[in-house]
């Protein structure tokens, strides 16, 4: 196993307990992207990704993220399928109830992650990365 697939496996360590408050995995410069979804952007930079979270985040509570598999594409990236569940602020409406499978892409440089692109649709994801389920 690598070094970054360790690096990866420790970060959703804490995201399923939905401890999301580290980002001392994140390179200074990261570059947070939501790749699809109801609001793609990108955001660069420790406070950046922190902004970025909150605003795509914020309307959930009890976030939490179930991994269902790690694929280490390359020596620098690390691919993570995911279901997600979580519950809407103001709705109450459980995301499980929709779609929530998703994908997370980590690029990792010099042991800290350089770029995490965030999935709502996991089949984009594998269409993008040309990859099969």
């Amino acid at each position: 196993m690598s070094e970054n697939l360790d690096l990866v496996r420790s970060l959703y360590a804490a995201w399923e307990r939905g401890d999301y408050s580290s980002s001392e995995w994140a390179h200074p410069e990261i570059e947070w992207v939501i790749a699809d979804g109801p609001d793609p952007a990108t955001w660069v930079g420790v406070s950046g990704m922190a902004e970025g979270f909150r605003s795509s985040m914020g309307v959930w509570n009890d976030v939490r993220a179930e991994v269902e598999e790690y694929r280490e594409l390359d020596a620098e990236r690390v691919l993570v399928l995911e279901s997600r569940r979580a519950r809407g602020k103001a709705s109450g409406l459980e995301l499980r109830n929709m779609r929530s499978e998703g994908a997370v892409l980590f690029c990792v440089r010099d042991a800290a992650v350089a770029r995490l692109v965030f999935y709502w649709d996991r089949d984009r994801a594998l269409a993008d990365l040309g990859l099969e389920k």
